[in-house]
């Protein structure tokens, strides 16, 4: 009896607890509404999912984490039901409420955090760089140590380290010497046992390296590998997933050397990697190799006029081209699903020397990689003077004009240069050293072989002396012709006046002789 009136006590007092909600301490054992955790410990950072049941439909959820709200604005389901996940802050160890506010209507559980690790990148081959991270250790724990399990011991990497206020500490190491697979790293302190900690795990992968990250299409690239199977056979290159060496077999140690040459793709980043028989992509890892552009001369050197053809090899695939010749463009082209063009063009009047031939993308490109500093090439112009030419007229100690200026007509051979002869120069000066001052005539630019005076340019008498020479489409200059002189004037000024002096005296005295024989004659009579 005594059995049975305590079971009506304590259902009297249930049926009390439904109609007074209100009161948490009476809910929390009798009410139907719940929520439940999963998981309901880990160390900071774990996702964990807040289940709650039996509560109103359609009420909106708020969640609070040790006081904080960390989620709000959820819909229970049509049964009342809902789901929510968060993510646990960071801070030390120990057990943190969970509370849920439903409508009018609350529950609450304890989440417990207990230490763990994280590790950073979580796989690599032996020397990796790694950082790992712990969390959800005692507040300001010392005497950590952090262990990296081989096979079948440990090996202690990072001692005596200080957690901070929050438990959380960080450590950076390198992988030492181990076997490929997983290997486990664990940490204990002051007060946190291995057993409290939630280790981390790393793979240490087989190991592959080249001997270049970059290059053009055709380059041999070298690959080594290690940490593959004993002897194991099978074993390939792939490039962005394509094979590109094959049948390769390792030695006794799991080692193998390999070459192989780029394909030809587009210009970009892509991946290298290796697999066998035993030893899969993941176990690997990859590495980047940069493809970049290739620009080729058919000729690196030659003249004007010549046709040069240029090619580009790993361009972005489907996109115009502007061939530029110091910065001129000369040519434009479309490259292929490879990103490969060809384009030619005649090589412009251009000076002797070096001159830039460059590739760039033409405007509105879907690529903005910028090409132009290693799609490049340079082609020397030659620099070979043309023949010297040939004076004709006016010969060599030749006269013109008698008393007055003349305009003469100069005429020199026609030269002919591989890079075409683009003008004639004349000089005519009034010495034969073509000293500047002496210099009276200049005229450059010539397209013909010859040239006649202008009337600004008549010689008044006197002697000359005439050059030339040709300057090629190179602006390479032919040496100046060998000197040739002429006279405007046929007699000098001493001699004419002398001839009219003669003149004049005879004149004279054939006209006293006229004189006397008449005389004579009339005194005959």
């Amino acid at each position: 009896m005594r059995l049975l009136s305590r079971l009506l006590f304590i259902l009297v007092i249930c049926l009390i607890s439904l109609a007074l909600p209100a009161v948490p301490v009476q809910a929390a054992e009798c009410v139907p509404w719940k929520i439940e955790l999963y998981p309901e410990f880990g160390p900071p950072g774990t996702k964990v999912t807040v289940h709650g049941y039996q509560f109103p439909q359609g009420e909106y959820v708020d969640i609070y984490y040790d006081g904080v709200r960390v989620s709000q604005g959820t819909e229970t389901h049509s049964n009342g039901d809902f789901s929510i996940i968060i993510t646990v802050p960071e801070d030390c160890t120990g057990y943190y409420q969970v509370y849920a506010e439903v409508g009018y209507l609350d529950a609450e559980t304890y989440f417990h955090l207990k230490p763990g690790l994280t590790i950073s990148p979580q796989k690599g081959p032996v020397g990796t760089d790694v950082t790992v991270k712990g969390q959800g250790f005692a507040k300001n724990e010392g005497g950590i140590d952090l262990v990296y399990y081989l096979d079948g011991s440990y090996q202690t990497v990072e001692r005596r380290i200080t957690a901070n206020a929050k438990g959380s500490w960080q450590a950076s190491l390198q992988i030492p010497a181990s076997t490929r697979g997983e290997h486990k790293l664990d940490a204990q302190g002051s007060e946190s046992k291995f057993y409290q900690v939630q280790d981390a795990t790393f793979r240490v992968t087989s190991e592959i390296s080249i001997d270049k990250s970059s290059g053009i299409e055709g380059d041999t690239v070298t690959m080594t590998g290690s940490k593959f199977g004993v002897y194991e056979k099978g074993i390939m290159i792939l490039f962005d997933g394509q094979a590109v060496a094959t049948d390769i077999k390792a030695n006794s140690e799991g080692e193998w050397e390999e070459s192989f040459q780029v394909p030809g793709v587009p210009a970009g980043e892509y991946s290298i990697t290796a697999e066998g028989e035993r030893t899969s992509r993941e176990d690997v890892g990859e590495l980047g190799f940069e493809v970049q552009p290739e620009f080729i001369l058919s000729h690196d050197q030659g003249h004007v006029g010549m046709e040069l053809t240029v090619t580009g090899r790993g361009f972005p695939a489907y996109e115009d081209v502007i061939i530029l010749y110091d910065d001129s463009q000369v040519a434009i082209a479309e490259t292929d699903d490879k990103g490969t063009f060809e384009a030619s063009f005649p090589v412009p009047d251009s000076k002797h020397g070096e001159h830039l031939v460059r590739a760039k993308l033409a405007e509105g490109s879907n690529n903005t990689a910028d090409l132009e500093i290693n799609a490049s090439a340079t082609f020397t112009m030659e620099s070979d003077p043309p023949p010297m030419p040939e004076p004709i007229s006016p010969a060599n100690g030749s006269r013109m004009g008698f008393l007055r200026e003349v305009a003469p007509t100069f005429e020199w051979s026609e030269v002919s240069d591989e890079s075409g002869v683009a003008y004639y120069s004349l000089q005519v000066a009034t010495s034969a050293d073509f000293a500047t001052s002496s210099v009276i005539v200049t005229v450059t630019d010539l397209t013909e072989t010859n040239y006649t005076l202008t009337e600004t340019e008549a010689l008044p008498l006197g002697t000359y002396y005439w050059i030339v020479q040709a300057v090629d489409g190179a602006e390479n200059e032919s040496g100046w012709t060998a000197t040739r002189s002429f006279r405007v004037g046929f007699l000098p000024l001493w001699a004419f006046i002398l001839i009219i002096a003669v003149a004049v005296v005879l004149l004279i005295l054939l006209i006293r002789a006229l004189i006397i024989k008449r005389t004579i004659y009339y005194d005959g009579w």
